[in-house]
């Protein structure tokens, strides 16, 4: 199993990016996918995630109304739509997935089993 996050760069306050997460090796249609940021000098965090089923989602109250994630499993890849970014939300980036079948979503890092690299966004003010 192999996630790649990608979509990461430098942009600023106010402006958008939208993140990807290419799974391979394991669907994601039957699992949940999640979305965790660690900035520099802190632990890493929940930013969002979203069930197996697509119809359910969860967000970090700091993130909420400004991203938005979301999954294709035709292409087998997931989202995260980030709009109004502001300088706090400068972090490596990182898409997780859970094994589990059915899977609901989880603000755990322990309950997610497979990790992407990560990927920088940086938001200048």
């Amino acid at each position: 199993v192999q996630l790649q996050a990608s979509g990461g760069g430098l942009v600023q306050a106010g402006g958008s990016l939208r993140l990807s997460c290419s799974a391979s090796g394991r669907a994601i249609s039957w699992t949940a996918m999640g979305w965790f940021r660690q900035a520099p000098g802190k632990e890493r965090e929940f930013v969002g995630a979203i069930s197996w089923s697509g119809t359910y989602t969860d967000y970090a109250d700091s993130v909420t109304g400004r991203f938005t994630v979301s999954k294709d499993n035709a292409k087998n890849m997931a989202y995260l739509q980030m709009n109004n970014l502001r300088p706090d939300d400068t972090a490596v980036y990182y898409c997780a997935q859970r094994a589990g079948r059915w899977s609901p979503t989880s603000r755990r890092e322990l309950e997610y089993d497979y990790w992407g690299q990560g990927t920088l966004v940086t938001v200048s003010s």
